[in-house]
């Protein structure tokens, strides 16, 4: 069985199996795509989230609404997963509810940039389509304090150090 998820965002309801787009501890190489997404993606592509910015978190970052892009991976959810791979990581993401207080993120719908081929026609820097994916967000007040405080990520880019091999 299939899940469905219908959520409210603006311009109207989505009634979608959305793609995901990640930008964290959930790339491919890092610690988190192995424990959650292994096995339960069909498809991952290099993709850009425009219009966002992307600070330094507590081992993980968070994206904002910008001028800036954010740089990450487009995830398609294999075939009969899609609820299961949904509720992880709105779990591991502490996505309670939209607006919800306790949220650290919201999950929100979003056009994301898939690069085109070397040459290609697309719009704006060699951009290829377009996609709306599920994009997950810092909430409100996480967003407040990055604002004020927080350390701006230079080129949307968000590494750990590690080398490819994990180490």
């Amino acid at each position: 069985m299939t899940a469905t998820v219908t959520t409210t965002v603006p311009g109207g309801p989505v009634a979608a199996e959305l793609p995901f787009f990640v930008y964290g501890t959930l790339l491919p190489g890092e610690p988190n795509h192995d424990l959650f997404l292994r096995g339960r993606t069909a498809g991952e592509r290099p993709a850009v989230l425009p219009r966002a910015l992307l600070y330094d978190g507590p081992g993980y970052p968070y994206a904002i609404e910008g001028h800036g892009r954010v740089h990450g991976t487009l995830l398609v959810a294999a075939p009969g997963v899609y609820g299961e791979l949904l509720g992880l990581l709105d779990h591991l993401e502490e996505f309670l509810g939209p607006g919800h207080p306790r949220n650290l993120y919201e999950r929100v719908v979003r056009e994301v940039e898939l690069p085109g081929e070397a040459g290609a026609p697309g719009p704006g820097d060699g951009a290829g389509e377009s996609v709306r994916a599920w994009v997950y967000l810092a909430a409100a007040a996480v967003t407040r304090s990055l604002r004020t405080g927080g350390v701006l990520i230079p080129e949307g880019r968000w590494t750990t150090g590690r080398t490819p091999d994990g180490s």
